[in-house]
């Protein structure tokens, strides 16, 4: 499937800024279930690093621009070519072993609520307990906006039993790490459709580390393995570590952020 992908995220202070300085996990993953076409991040007078991998295999990128600064727009716009492997994530290159994404951060830590879901699912096989995880989470937790916000943690999202695809990913990620199953949370995007429960063009979903098959991603919110809809750009062992864009900008005002996103499918 070839995805055209273009999002801007736009930038404005009440008072300029002396500089602002990100770090961007912007370019997708390069693996075998996806190639890049084409691809550009711009901020207008900007200075960008080199490209460098982290040991997850993400690409990452800096950039510093300086001020003053009242306003600015990061701007991805690109072409990935897609294809469903099933979920199973191959041919990335990354040095991280996967007993390192068994640790708990606060935005996973576990409570007895999770722990319970977790254990509710009875002493299946790793592949088999990993999909009873994402379908036991899509019914704790009620796909719906504006009930949840960025630093809510899997425990708040359980007791709320409703959230957006961040909190289904740290509750997945949360209740596989109990059942020490190695996990991590993803960024990326997706090409939604009427049949999908969240029709959000920038998109969260959790990927399992099973043995035999490696990393397996699963997204509870739409009930499914990625496929050839998903772009992925990176991940972290919670949404805060695997932001798209991370900063510091350095000055004293008031910082208001516009995100647009839109991905839509392009003939072969």
């Amino acid at each position: 499937m070839r995805l055209s992908v273009r999002h801007v995220t736009a930038y404005r202070f009440a008072a300029p800024m002396r500089y602002v300085v990100q770090r961007h996990r912007l370019l997708p993953s390069l693996s075998a279930g996806q190639h890049i076409e084409a691809w550009s991040v711009t901020v207008p007078g900007a200075v960008f690093s080199s490209v460098y991998r982290d040991a997850g295999g993400d690409r990452l990128q800096a950039m510093a621009l300086k001020g003053p600064v009242d306003s600015f727009e990061v701007t991805v716009e690109g072409v990935a070519v897609t294809s469903d492997t099933n979920g199973i994530l191959t041919g990335l290159k990354e040095q991280a072993p996967p007993l390192g994404y068994l640790r708990d951060t606060v935005m996973t830590a576990p409570n007895d609520a999770v722990r319970d879901l977790a254990e509710g699912v009875g002493p299946l096989q790793p592949l088999d307990r990993a999909h009873a995880l994402s379908a036991a989470v899509r019914e704790a937790v009620a796909y719906e906006t504006d009930v949840t916000g960025p630093t809510t943690t899997a425990a708040e999202a359980l007791a709320k039993g409703a959230g957006v695809c961040q909190d289904h990913a740290h509750v997945m990620i949360a209740a596989a790490r109990h059942c020490d199953l190695p996990a991590r949370y993803v960024t990326g995007y997706l090409h939604a459709s009427d049949d999908d429960l969240t029709g959000e063009a920038g998109h969260a979903w959790a990927e399992i580390h099973i043995p035999g098959l490696g990393w397996v991603g699963f997204d509870p919110a739409n009930a499914c393995c990625p496929d050839q809809r998903y772009v992925r750009l990176g991940s972290g062992l919670d949404a805060a570590e695997a932001a798209p864009i991370r900063g510091t900008s350095f000055g004293v005002a008031d910082e208001a952020l516009d995100v647009a996103v839109a991905v839509a499918a392009m003939q072969q």
